[in-house]
């Protein structure tokens, strides 16, 4: 009989053992229930805290698709980056360390060149409340007028589900405005869905500002003809173009919203017509509907679209016909001739994250791809059915709320010339042989509108698909190295396990049974 070896005297330390407690299905108060808890069990918690308001006001502005849970970066990155991009906004989180750490690593990864405040806790201070004190307690010593317009305080997964009460938080604090939003992950499913939640409060503010009277001239002024309000980040010549593309039926572009400072806010509100550019954007347009303005859906993208946009832009602003008609004869044959001038020949899949792949779709094909596939991980809105209709009239089958399963699944089946889509496509495009793209920063980072997107996408990705032969070569070179459990060079055959994997699975199965159950009752 073999006895255990030890190394020291810990094991006769006398263990105190406390009285079994029956949970039930209810997580544990404090933030042990918080990273690694499920979708259901951290909504529940968040429910039972107070914040059922909030949470049905998600799903109504961002239903979820056939999966429960973001497949991106964290979703509270979105809003985070809009609150670092403004001037004078400072921005403080409440949430998990490991959350905060990740996140400030990535917005400055992204090239944020400010400080983000952090409220840390634990799960006394989570469960006694005093984690909301200490929240009103750094922003009190934060507000600085000299410094700040306002300040964004962000709930993260865990003090949303344990129900931390940032409206309880007041509305300004010497003249600063403290702007407090929940941006959980189980509950707003994607990072780019997120910005629209910070930029929805803000545009929530100021309108009930002007409302109540006047407010401070934007610093660049107030433009001298009426002005579009242009919904969605973008590259940052495509405002330019479009104000452009304005100028002959009398209108100029207006703010971007996300904004770059607070005032843009108010003349953002001022635009009689919104150009949802973006249009994922539902909480920043329930804002501008509230303030009466109207919503025009697509983008002056391509021929066709550029030509229905402008169209609808002056029949909102009651331009005469004849007006438009100028406007789109002056800008139209220069994009069919940038078009022309850099064809695109092949099948290309496309799927993303950001919010404008239908409009990137578009571009494509007038550019000559056949886009059979488009796959976004944003919801279907009202103002995305222009762009729908004219994708699915060129015969794509376009996928909202895509997972990464049906992006991966739409590649394989299709076996395009190129993949465009996020790291994990490319990565398993790449496997594959097929050249593939990241459309984050290879795509977006790219103007789309008018004359200069029309002929921008034609280079990168003519010479990406030009390296199917390398993708080739690479695949043959690396052929027999293993994959997935066998990926690398072994000497022998590695020890698999097929038992110990059925044994796993029956294990994740019996769990999935016993969550929808619980979901049942």
């Amino acid at each position: 009989m073999s006895s255990e070896l030890t190394y020291d005297t810990s094991a006769e330390v006398d263990v105190i053992e406390g009285d079994a407690v029956d949970t039930g299905s209810k997580p544990q108060d404090g933030d042990g229930f918080g990273c690694h808890a499920g979708a259901a069990e951290m909504e529940a918690a968040a429910r039972s805290a107070g914040k059922s308001e909030i949470l049905d006001q998600f799903a109504k502005d961002y239903p979820q698709g056939p999966h429960d849970k973001p497949q991106s970066m964290c979703p509270a990155f979105g809003s985070l980056r809009v609150g670092l991009r403004m001037r004078r906004v400072a921005t403080v989180l409440s949430g998990s360390a490991c959350c905060v750490y990740g996140l400030t690593f990535v917005s400055h990864f992204y090239g944020a060149r400010r400080s983000v405040g952090y409220v840390p806790f634990n799960s006394e201070t989570l469960v006694t409340g005093k984690l909301f004190e200490d929240i009103r307690d750094s922003v009190h010593e934060m507000a600085d007028p000299e410094r700040y317009d306002a300040i964004v305080v962000t709930n993260l997964c865990v003090p949303t589900a344990s129900g931390v009460p940032l409206r309880l938080l007041p509305d300004e604090i010497n003249g600063v405005r403290i702007v407090g939003i929940d941006v959980p992950g189980f509950g707003v499913p994607t990072h780019a869905e997120a910005k629209d939640v910070l930029a929805g409060a803000m545009l929530n503010y100021a309108r009930q500002e002007v409302e109540a009277g006047p407010v401070q001239a934007p610093v660049s002024g107030v433009s001298d003809r009426p002005t579009v309000t242009l919904l969605g980040e973008m590259f940052p010549a495509d405002p330019l173009g479009i104000s452009g593309m304005l100028a002959p039926l009398g209108l100029a572009a207006g703010p971007v919203v996300p904004c770059r400072e607070w005032r843009e806010l108010y003349s953002a509100l001022d635009s009689q017509v919104v150009a949802a550019i973006h249009p994922f954007y539902t909480s920043a347009i329930r804002e501008f509907e509230a303030a009466g303005r109207t919503i025009v859906g697509s983008a002056p993208v391509g021929h066709d679209g550029t030509a229905t946009w402008l169209a609808a832009i002056g029949d909102a602003y009651g331009v005469p016909p004849d007006q438009v008609a100028v406007a789109q004869n002056a800008f139209l044959p220069a994009i069919s001739g940038a078009l022309a001038s850099v064809p695109v020949k092949g099948t290309i899949t496309l799927s993303g994250y950001e919010g404008s792949e239908l409009l990137v779709a578009r571009l494509l094909i007038e550019s000559g791809a056949e886009v059979p596939y488009v796959g976004t991980a944003c919801a279907k809105t009202p103002w995305s059915a222009p762009d729908l209709d004219w994708l699915e009239s060129k015969g794509t089958k376009v996928k909202f709320r895509a997972s990464l399963e049906d992006d991966c699944a739409a590649m394989e089946a299709i076996q395009p010339d190129l993949a465009i889509g996020t790291t994990p496509v490319v990565q398993k495009g790449k496997e594959l042989g097929i050249p593939s793209l990241y459309f984050t920063n290879l795509i977006s980072a790219r103007p789309l509108m008018g004359p200069a997107g029309a002929g921008s996408l034609g280079q990168v990705v003519n010479a990406a698909m030009a390296n199917k032969d390398r993708m080739d070569h690479m695949r043959e070179f690396f052929e027999g190295v293993g994959h997935e459990d066998t990926a690398g060079v072994w000497e022998g055959t590695p020890n698999l396990r097929p038992d110990f994997r059925a044994a796993h699975q029956k294990k994740l199965d019996k769990q999935a049974r016993a969550a929808k159950a619980q979901e049942m009752i």
